[in-house]
C-alpha cells in the first residue's frame, strides 16, 4: 500500500506489475476498496502496469468534503495519475467507478488509450431509489442494507457455495465509512452522464455480469449504445462484480481490449 495527498485528499493506492508495460487503471465499486481487484491484478501484472486505489471515503483513503460530486472523484484520479507519471492508460471503471471513468474522460480525454465500463451506466438509479437507500443507511448504517447489496453483487451459486469469501466481502462492505458511502450515494443521485456519452471517442468495452442485480444487462447495453463504436460483452455466471466471481474471464476481456488499442497507438 502507498499513500499520497492529491486534490486535497489522502489517497491509498497500489502501483504494481510490469513497469514498462501498458497501464491499466482500476476504479472500485460503491462500498468496496482496491482489494476487489486482487485476483485480476495477479493475472494481469506480468503483462501490464496495474494501478488501483481507494476512492475518497472508501478503504484507507480520506473522506474529503461532506459533499462530493462525480467531478471531484474524477479529479482525485486525474491528480493521482499525474503524480504517478501515468500519461495514458486503459481505465477500467466498475459501478460508480464507471461514472468516475466517464467523468474523467470528459475532463481529460488525453489520459485514455481505451476505456472499459463494467456493470455500470451513464445514469444509475433514480432520485427516489437513492433517497430510500440514504434514509435506510442513516437509520441503520450500512449493515442494514448489506444482505440486499450482496444479493445483487453475487450469484446465488457464489452465495451458497463460497460462504467464507462472501463473509469477507460483507465485512469489507459494512466497514466502509458511513460518511464516505453516503457521500458517494448522493453523488450517484446527482450524476447523469448520458448527455456526454456520445462524445466518448476512446475505444470502449462495456461488460456486465449476466446476473447483475444492480446494473442489469439491459441497462449496460443501453449505455453501450450511447457510445460510438462501443463493444458489449456479457460475462456468464457472474453478478455485479464479475472481477471477483469470474476473474479469468474478466481479465481476458480487459487484456484483449487494452492490447488491441495499445497496438493501434
Amino acid at each position: 500500500m502507498r499513500f499520497i495527498r492529491v486534490n486535497g485528499v489522502v489517497v491509498c493506492y497500489r502501483d504494481e506489475g510490469r513497469r514498462d508495460g501498458p497501464a491499466l487503471v482500476f476504479i472500485n465499486a460503491l462500498g468496496s476498496d482496491l482489494r476487489i481487484w486482487d485476483d485480476v491484478a495477479d493475472i494481469l501484472a506480468p503483462r501490464f502496469r496495474v494501478v488501483r486505489y481507494d476512492k475518497r471515503g472508501h478503504g484507507l483513503s480520506g473522506l474529503g468534503a461532506d459533499r462530493s460530486d462525480m467531478a471531484d472523484y474524477a479529479r482525485d484520479l486525474g491528480a493521482l495519475l499525474d503524480a504517478l507519471g501515468v500519461m495514458r492508460a486503459t481505465v477500467v471503471g466498475l459501478s460508480i467507478g464507471g461514472l468516475i471513468a466517464q467523468e474523467l474522460y470528459r475532463q481529460r480525454p488525453e489520459l485514455f488509450s481505451a476505456l472499459v465500463l463494467s456493470d455500470t451506466a451513464a445514469k444509475i438509479g433514480t432520485d427516489e431509489s437513492w433517497d430510500a437507500r440514504i434514509a435506510e443507511i442513516e437509520r441503520g448504517g450500512i449493515e442494514a442494507i448489506a444482505d440486499s447489496i450482496l444479493e445483487r453483487w453475487f450469484t446465488e451459486d457464489f452465495r451458497s457455495n463460497r460462504t467464507a469469501e462472501l463473509a469477507g466481502w460483507r465485512a469489507m462492505l459494512t466497514r466502509t465509512p458511513k460518511q464516505g458511502y453516503l457521500a458517494a450515494c448522493a453523488a450517484l443521485k446527482r450524476a447523469d452522464l448520458r448527455p456526454n456519452a456520445g462524445t466518448i471517442q476512446a475505444a470502449t468495452l462495456c461488460l456486465v455480469g449476466e446476473a447483475d442485480g444492480s446494473t442489469p444487462v439491459g441497462l449496460v447495453r443501453d449505455t453501450a449504445s450511447l457510445i460510438p463504436g462501443a463493444r458489449f460483452e456479457v460475462i456468464r455466471a457472474a453478478g455485479h462484480v464479475p472481477n471477483i466471481e469470474r476473474p479469468d474471464s474478466f481479465a481476458a476481456l480487459v487484456a484483449g481490449h487494452a492490447e488491441r488499442e495499445t497496438a493501434k497507438s
